[in-house]
């Protein structure tokens, strides 16, 4: 283990702290709202990146001479970058074209090296060509690291030991969690956490029109969050009761109803789950169940899709 890098480690896990966890006003439920968009970087993906990149230096897969590779969608490279500029490493995302256009502009400002992906893969999406790209540099670059977000447990046990703790901690009892599926790591670190606090607990996986988690056959998607051209392997190891599938118009509807009714200006994925809580409980009568749901990430990098009604209409109208 490198001793100068583990220092570093352990500096940035003060740059962590809990995340607040705050109840809406909600007709049929006790709903809580945990604001994982207030990390760091913007994003819960702070948590799961932290973890992989802290075990990666204990176990001496990560040096002072390793250069970090990874495909994202967004907000897992953002908070590779912030952490890996921390520790002093190098880190070259593997980004496509449905990324933000602040997010990239901002990757480009901290990375000295940027790859963007351009043709769609055999699915119409473009991960398996990200992934594809990793592969190549992780031949190409001496010493590269790649963090593969889609199956390494320690990202999902970032979320078990740090977000699914402090919810736990939070509330005495959870009778439903609503968790985006994208990599997996937070629904399984979550999932896993609130199950064994809650072992009558309803986990109820959020997944997007187009993703290919569940079974579906793959198609594009225009945006960044939930979803994936593959079933991420992470979840093999979740603890899923239900899953709930909403469009990309509903994760748009359910962005705009957080700002118009709670002032919570959130990320598509949120949207969407917070749109699979209101029909999941649209006729429910009796004693209101404690919902919780995480607020995955900010909502300012989406100012041009998701709160663009014009970009809506062309694209998802």
């Amino acid at each position: 283990m490198d001793e100068v890098l583990w220092q570093r480690v352990e500096a940035a896990r003060g740059t962590l702290p809990g995340t607040a966890l705050v109840p809406l006003p909600d007709p049929r439920s006790r709903l809580f709202a945990k604001l994982e968009s207030t990390n760091p970087s913007g994003s819960a993906k702070d948590r799961s990146a932290y973890w992989i990149l802290r075990e990666a230096v204990r176990r001496g897969d990560i040096t002072r001479g390793t250069t970090v590779v990874e495909s994202s969608s967004g907000n897992f490279a953002l908070a590779l970058a912030m952490f890996c500029g921390r520790l002093g490493v190098p880190f070259v995302p593997v980004l496509d074209p449905n990324v933000n256009t602040a997010t990239e502009r901002v990757l480009r400002s901290v990375c000295a090296r940027v790859e963007k992906v351009e043709e769609p893969d055999s699915a119409g999406g473009f991960l398996l060509s990200r992934l594809d790209r990793v592969a190549r540099l992780c031949k190409e670059i001496e010493a590269a690291y790649w963090p593969d977000q889609y199956a390494n447990p320690d990202g999902a046990r970032g979320h078990y030991e740090l977000t699914g703790g402090e919810l736990v901690a939070a509330l005495d009892r959870i009778d439903y969690l609503f968790a985006g599926v994208g990599s997996g790591a937070t629904v399984t670190g979550l999932s896993r956490r609130v199950v064994e606090s809650n072992a009558s607990a309803t986990v109820v996986a959020v997944d997007v029109e187009g993703s290919a988690i569940f079974g579906a056959a793959p198609r594009r998607r225009r945006i960044p969050g939930i979803g994936s051209s593959i079933r991420p392997a992470l979840l093999d190891h979740a603890t899923i009761t239900e899953v709930v599938t909403v469009s990309e118009v509903d994760e748009v509807a359910g962005c705009h109803a957080l700002l118009r009714d709670h002032g919570i200006f959130a990320g598509a994925s949120t949207g969407g789950v917070y749109t699979a809580i209101t029909r999941y409980f649209a006729s429910h009568r009796g004693p209101p169940p404690v919902v919780a749901f995480l607020c995955a990430d900010r909502g300012e990098p989406y100012r041009d899709t998701v709160y663009d009604r014009d970009w809506v209409a062309a694209n998802l109208g």
